[in-house]
């Protein structure tokens, strides 16, 4: 039974019930993805080399993934990332300039290619190379100071 003093105005139904929540969108990038963007970089800036890892960072597990001398920490919440980078300087270059250079490098191609904010990278000086050191590296391994060969080390070709 209808009681017909109790007429629901229908202009007047509360119709927020009825709407769709807004769709949430999210993108997980993995640190290998950060690394290697970071190591497109560095490829590019000519004095410098990564600094690989040691026994103790082995030890303590420090370096099971990815990248010995390159880790990026996500923040989720600000969409913000922050990036550690651990590299050695061929001596008779002005370190303040080199570690400025790799921040902006870096900085400027993770916006670019992730969008997400980049907070801070932490630029780390592990040694200084002498020239002779250099020639020697370059003599062991393909690539020792970027910026030499490493466009054909990493190529997009599969």
């Amino acid at each position: 039974m209808i009681d017909p003093k109790l007429k629901v105005d229908k202009k007047k139904v509360d119709t927020k019930e009825f709407e769709i929540p807004e769709t949430v969108f999210i993108r997980d990038i993995e640190n290998k993805v950060f690394q290697s963007i970071v190591l497109q970089c560095l490829a590019q800036i000519e004095g410098i080399s990564l600094a690989e890892g040691n026994f103790i960072d082995h030890l303590l597990g420090r370096s099971s993934e990815g990248v010995k001398g390159i880790s990026a920490e996500q923040d989720d919440k600000s969409q913000s990332v922050n990036i550690k980078v651990e590299v050695n300087i061929l001596y008779g270059t002005s370190i303040p300039e080199k570690a400025e250079e790799i921040q902006t490098k870096i900085a400027d191609e993770v916006t670019k290619l992730t969008g997400l904010h980049v907070a801070s990278v932490h630029v780390v000086i592990k040694n200084v190379i002498s020239i002779e050191q250099a020639s020697k590296l370059s003599q062991q391994s393909p690539s020792p100071l970027m910026g030499s060969n490493l466009e054909e080390e990493y190529s997009d070709e599969f």
